[in-house]
């Protein structure tokens, strides 16, 4: 089991910057991949980005070249596990709930962080 909390979402103008950032805690040592998904109004909840216990990577095709995808490692221990995603040049469709995700098997989900764009 593990626990995900995301933080910093929020509302931006388009084209600046904004980090979200998601602790995970419990059983982190069995994590084999952590990511961020991302949910708007009235579409399904799509794949942004994923990074796996060997650091790579994969993006979805629209954030590639925006965002980017990391883990902490000075904070990471057997059980905690800080991944962060930095967006830049941020797009009114880019307007979602993102959400954290750990897959360890099976996968768990953060509350999720809203993030609006505006135009």
């Amino acid at each position: 089991q593990v626990q995900l909390v995301e933080s910093g979402g929020g509302l931006v103008q388009a084209g600046v910057s904004l980090r979200l950032s998601c602790a995970a805690s419990g059983s982190t040592f069995s994590i084999i991949a952590m990511g961020w998904y991302r949910q708007a109004p009235g579409k399904h909840r799509e794949l942004v980005a994923t990074i796996t216990s060997g650091s790579s990577t994969n993006y979805a095709d629209s954030v590639k070249g925006r965002f980017t995808i990391s883990r902490d490692n000075t904070k990471k221990t057997v059980y905690l596990q800080m991944i962060s995603l930095q967006m830049i040049s941020l797009k009114p469709e880019d307007t979602a709930v993102y959400y954290c995700a750990a897959d360890l098997g099976r996968r768990f989900w953060g509350q999720g962080t809203q993030v609006t764009v505006s135009s």
